[in-house]
Parts: structure tokens; C-alpha cells; sequence
């Protein structure tokens, strides 16, 4: 990462950043009460354009340019200080315009109230831990080396057009099935600069931008089971948006996947075997049951957890097959030719990035830890992040990379699904193409006779869960899937396919909803 000294003179925004903190370090000070012993200012810089289309029209289309500042007080000292209930920030709307005595008198009222919050919030945190017993006390914060980074600045390139008129044409495909219920489109562009400055004598000024464009649809079979599809295109360069007609093509292949998924049959027996995910399917697994839980989030106070994640107790114990392994590496800007969108040089804390090995040969190594300490973990590596607008940073994902010491090719894992299905005398294996959430969306049967492909609908899984991640899986591949996420926090997952040897496919929900009463609107408007 290069350092530089900041030219405050020339960024208005830092220059009353700057003059603030060193007001704030000479004078914030009241009768009877300690100074702070730390104080962070945090303005997020935002210029957004957001649309939205349904049935071919558009729904909305904003332009929003606002910024937010934040000022955290902390009063006491490392071991213990103030950031607890009411003490922990204070969250205003600053001027827009780079006019210095507003700016700074919103900064100034911002700390005043973030003081006297903390000292409060101090006297009723030391109250609350005289009911716990603490046997091995734990530091509230911890120390970090000051460092400066001042990145250029970004802007938003383009308009909304003509990408707003992409989404009306994606979702004026409605008119081509007259069973499709719901077709929506949106857009969701960003350029966000993050200015920050801590009385450590950290100062830190970076930009993203980022690109969203996604779409959604719904349909009900004849049973009244309903139906989703959607997709999502995340890139930080205009440039790397697709065109016209690849996200017309995008929006075809939904629509034809919905009528496919109408006719095909209902999972109606109880499997218990083989299931593949493809890496992208496999994304959502690791997302919804590795991402949360590998975060060095602090339970609550008096709660003498490791962390809030299941697996707090799980330190140097296995959560993985040996063969696979994760990291988290926001210093990287790419992989298999595609942009990470989780990459950044310093965190929001003001602690520079590194890659973190979170789990090797399938044993938990570390957690992603920002400057909240928690036990066996006393200093931040680099993964404290905060949420847009009001959240205050914390343990968050970056770039989570999940590979094999074994790695097979997408074909030898199908092939080894087909063997272990005749291993156990089973007619067919499952290969889950794309998920929703935790849930199939595109979900095969894969028959043992002839290794040819079912599509089939309305089924869960009865126990994808981390016992399952850590014994049942048998294998990974070769392909790597990258999926980028916003979420209000940019993260990227890259990851192969996985091969549980055995998992429960069952019906979902027998419940079904009615189907409309009687038929849609005529096409030609009459």
C-alpha cells in the first residue's frame, strides 16, 4: 500500500476533519470527567442512481447524493472504555457543498453530543459488569498503528440511461408467457468515498465504485407452487456492464427456465444420497452456513461466548473436510480474470488490509477481526467494515476464497456422483444447479442408467447444515466460481464445486398458493 502524507489544504472535506479532531483533542474536556482517550470522525461520501422496472415499465428512477458522518467518543482506556449502549457513535447528515464552517460546526456538535453520550454510557457499563463475574477479562479495544492513505477520489461516470431502458425491455418479456406473475429489473449504481480520521493519527481517503444491475421473476404451476428465478450482474467498472442484448439474452433464459420448472414433476419421495452443487450453487451453502461464522463478532456483555457465530467453540477444531481450506484476501483485485469486489487497502478502522488463512486443512484458525477483541484474538487483522448508513464497523467478509488440496474436475465429480448412487443401489443422484438462499431453484435428478439430467421442483434440503459441511462432503473441483455481493457491504465469495456423499432432498412446504381468479390483462391493452 502506498502511504502519503494528506494534503488537507486541498481536500475541504479532510481539512475540516482535520481541524475538528485537533479542536477536539485540545479542548473536548468537561468538569468532573475524564478526556477521551480516542475519538474517530467517518464521513461516507454517496452518489447513488437507482431504477427500477416491472411488465416493461419503469417504476423508479432517483438520483441521491448525501453524506453521512459519524463521530465515536470513547472515554476510559483500552481495557475499558464507554463504547457500549448509547456511547457508541453519533450518526448525522453533512453538508453537501465543501463550504468549512458548516461542515465543521457539524462535526462540532456531532462530538459534543458523542461526549457526553460516552460518558454516560460509561457509568452504565461499569454498573452492568459489577453483575458478571469475569474471569478472563478481555481489552474493549484494541491498539493499532496510525498509518495514512490518501487514495484518489471517484465519481459516477454515467447515467441512468440507457440501462434504465434495458430493464424495461428485460421485463417486457412478461408479454411473451401469460403465466409469468412478477418480472422486475433494477439498477443500482454507486460511487462511495470513505473519509476517515482517528486521534491516533490515522487518516485514510478511498473510493469504490460499484454496479449492480439485477432482475427477478415468478411464476405458479398448476398446483399453485410458486415459482422464483433471479439474477444479478455485480462489476466496479461501467465498462463491465452488459449490454443490450446479453441482458435481454439474461432475461430470456428466466423466463424459459420458469416455464420449464412449471412443467416439471414435484419431488414427492424421500431421497437420502449424493447431492452436487455447482460452484455457483455451491456459493450460496458456503455463504449462508461458513461466512457468518467464521466473523469475530463479540457476544453481548456478561456473555462469556468466544464469539456470536456457531462457532464460537470451534477454535482448532475441524469444521472442514481436510481437503479444503479458506481465506480471506481483500489485497486481491482479481481472480480467474474476474474483479474482486471485496478488495480495499484499509479497512474501516484504519487497519491495513492482509490476507487472513481462516481455516486450513479443515481445522478453524483464526476469525476475520476488526478492533474489538475477543478471547485468544486481542487485535484486529484488518476486517473491521462499515455498513452504509448507520452501522458502525465490525467483522465482515472481504474476499473468501475456498480451494481443495484435492480438487476433481467438474466431470469426475458428476461420474462420482453416479458411483456412489450405485454403491447404495439408488436409481438417481441430485445435482443442484442454482440456489435461492439456502433453497434449490434449479434442481436435477441425475439418473444412474444413463447419467441424463431431470429438472424437477419444490424441493429442500432436510439437513444442509454444519454437521453435514464438516462430515458428509467427499469432494471439491477444479472450476472456480466467483460471486460478488453489495449488500451494503462489497464481499466477494470465489469457490469449486461440492460433493456431498450424502444429504436428505425432500418436499417442501405442501402448502400452495391460490392461483389469480381469473386471467391477466389482455397483451393488447383492450
Amino acid at each position: 500500500m502506498k502511504q502519503a502524507q494528506p494534503e488537507v489544504a486541498e481536500d475541504p472535506v479532510l481539512e475540516a476533519m482535520t481541524s475538528e479532531m485537533q479542536r477536539s483533542k485540545s479542548q473536548l474536556k468537561l468538569e468532573q470527567t475524564a478526556a477521551p482517550y480516542y475519538i474517530e470522525y467517518r464521513i461516507i461520501d454517496m452518489d447513488a442512481l437507482a431504477a427500477d422496472a416491472s411488465f416493461g415499465a419503469l417504476r423508479t428512477d432517483v438520483h441521491t447524493r448525501i453524506r453521512f458522518l459519524r463521530v465515536v467518543v470513547r472515554v476510559g482506556n483500552y481495557k475499558q472504555d464507554s463504547f457500549f449502549g448509547q456511547g457508541q457513535g453519533v450518526v448525522e447528515i453533512a453538508p453537501l457543498e465543501d463550504n468549512l464552517l458548516p461542515m465543521r460546526h457539524q462535526i462540532w456538535l456531532a462530538t459534543d453530543q458523542a461526549y457526553k453520550a460516552a460518558t454516560e454510557a460509561l457509568s452504565a457499563k461499569q454498573a452492568q459488569l459489577k453483575q458478571f463475574q469475569v474471569d478472563q477479562p478481555i481489552d474493549d479495544f484494541a491498539h493499532a498503528d496510525p498509518l495514512q492513505s490518501i487514495r484518489p477520489l471517484v465519481r459516477l461516470t454515467i447515467g441512468a440511461e440507457p440501462w434504465a431502458n434495458m430493464l424495461q425491455r428485460a421485463t417486457a418479456l412478461y408479454r411473451t408467457d401469460p403465466q409469468i406473475e412478477s418480472f422486475t429489473a433494477n439498477l443500482n449504481f454507486q460511487a462511495v468515498n470513505r473519509y476517515f480520521l482517528n486521534s491516533e493519527g490515522t487518516v485514510v481517503r478511498d473510493g469504490q465504485t460499484l454496479y449492480e444491475m439485477a432482475m427477478a421473476t415468478s411464476t405458479q404451476a398448476s398446483d399453485g407452487m410458486r415459482l422464483d428465478r433471479s439474477w444479478a450482474y455485480t462489476v466496479d467498472d461501467a465498462k463491465d456492464l452488459p449490454s443490450a442484448d446479453e441482458f435481454l439474452a439474461r432475461g430470456t433464459a428466466l423466463r424459459d427456465s420458469l416455464k420449464e420448472l412449471r412443467d416439471a414433476p414435484v419431488v414427492d419421495e424421500e431421497y437420502r444420497g449424493p447431492v452436487l452443487f455447482s460452484a455457483d450453487a455451491a456459493s450460496s451453502v458456503l455463504l449462508g452456513l461458513v461466512a457468518g461464522n467464521v466473523l469475530g463478532i463479540r457476544p453481548e456483555l456478561g456473555k462469556p461466548a468466544r464469539t456470536v457465530g456457531e462457532w464460537a467453540t470451534a477454535y482448532k477444531s475441524r469444521v472442514l473436510p481436510e481437503f479444503l481450506s479458506v481465506v480471506d484476501d481483500p489485497t486481491l483485485l482479481t481472480m480467474n480474470g474476474k474483479r474482486l469486489m471485496g478488495h480495499y487497502e484499509v479497512d474501516d478502522e484504519g487497519v491495513k488490509a492482509v490476507k487472513v488463512p481462516v481455516i486450513e486443512n479443515g481445522r478453524l484458525i483464526n476469525y476475520l477481526m476488526g478492533r474489538t477483541p475477543i478471547r485468544d484474538f486481542p487485535s484486529s487483522n484488518g476486517h473491521s467494515r462499515a455498513r452504509v448508513p448507520s452501522n458502525y464497523p465490525g467483522p465482515s467478509l472481504g474476499n473468501l476464497i475456498v480451494t481443495s488440496s484435492e480438487p476433481v474436475a467438474p466431470e469426475a465429480l458428476k461420474k462420482k456422483l453416479i458411483e456412489l448412487c450405485q454403491q447404495r443401489e439408488l436409481p438417481y443422484g441430485y445435482f443442484v444447479e442454482t440456489m435461492g438462499g439456502m433453497a434449490p431453484r434449479l434442481l436435477y435428478r441425475v439418473y444412474v442408467k444413463d447419467g441424463h439430467q431431470e429438472l424437477v421442483r419444490g424441493a429442500n434440503f432436510g439437513d444442509l447444515d454444519l454437521r453435514a459441511l464438516r462430515n458428509d462432503l467427499v469432494a471439491a473441483g477444479n472450476d472456480v466460481n466467483v460471486e460478488s455481493h453489495l449488500l451494503n457491504i462489497p464481499h466477494s465469495i470465489v469457490n469449486p464445486s461440492l460433493l456431498f456423499g450424502e444429504l436428505e432432498v425432500k418436499r417442501a412446504n405442501a402448502d400452495r398458493e391460490t392461483l389469480p381468479e381469473y386471467p391477466a390483462p389482455a397483451i393488447s391493452g383492450k
